[in-house]
């Protein structure tokens, strides 16, 4: 077994640990498959050998996948949070999770088809919405509340005005 990191994320899955892992590993940069445990004998939610765990890192953060089973679900109270340059990164990123079986989201937000939110903000948004400029930042915040993907265009014209 290899060293586990100080610190790293567990993913409750009913049995995707593996799948999700390789799509994770396949869509973002600095993502990749390290390690994958099979259980060494029957559990609540599979059998000998099913896999039981699979070491993963998501865009630089270790991550691990755990076969759980039905006893809890994923929730938006823990998402990735993926800053984009532009929109067509935007887009890269949202069109692979929602169409992958995912689902849309408001301001930004969408779940993986495994139930793992996403938030994939572009940076312009950020800047935006934090603009020195009560006005304008207002101007790009409700316009993003009226987004599920967010429009970097959309974002840029409410910030001028």
């Amino acid at each position: 077994m290899t060293t586990p990191a100080k610190n790293r994320i567990c993913l409750w899955y009913n049995g995707g640990a593996e799948e999700a892992a390789r799509f994770y590993a396949d869509t973002f940069p600095d993502s990749f498959i390290g390690a994958v445990y099979r259980a060494p004998g029957d559990f609540p939610s599979g059998k000998e050998k099913d896999v039981l765990t699979v070491e993963f890192t998501v865009m630089g953060i270790p991550c691990l996948g755990l076969n759980g089973g039905l006893a809890f679900t994923q929730s938006e109270a823990f998402s990735f949070q993926v800053a984009t340059t532009d929109q067509a990164e935007t887009d890269r990123y949202w069109n692979a999770i929602v169409g992958n079986g995912g689902q849309e989201s408001a301001c930004g937000w969408c779940k993986d088809k495994w139930g793992v939110s996403w938030q994939i903000i572009p940076t312009v948004l950020m800047d935006a919405i934090t603009n020195p400029d009560p006005a304008a930042a207002k101007r790009a915040f409700d316009a993003m509340m009226e987004m599920a993907k967010i429009d970097v265009s959309a974002i840029e014209a409410a910030l001028r005005g």
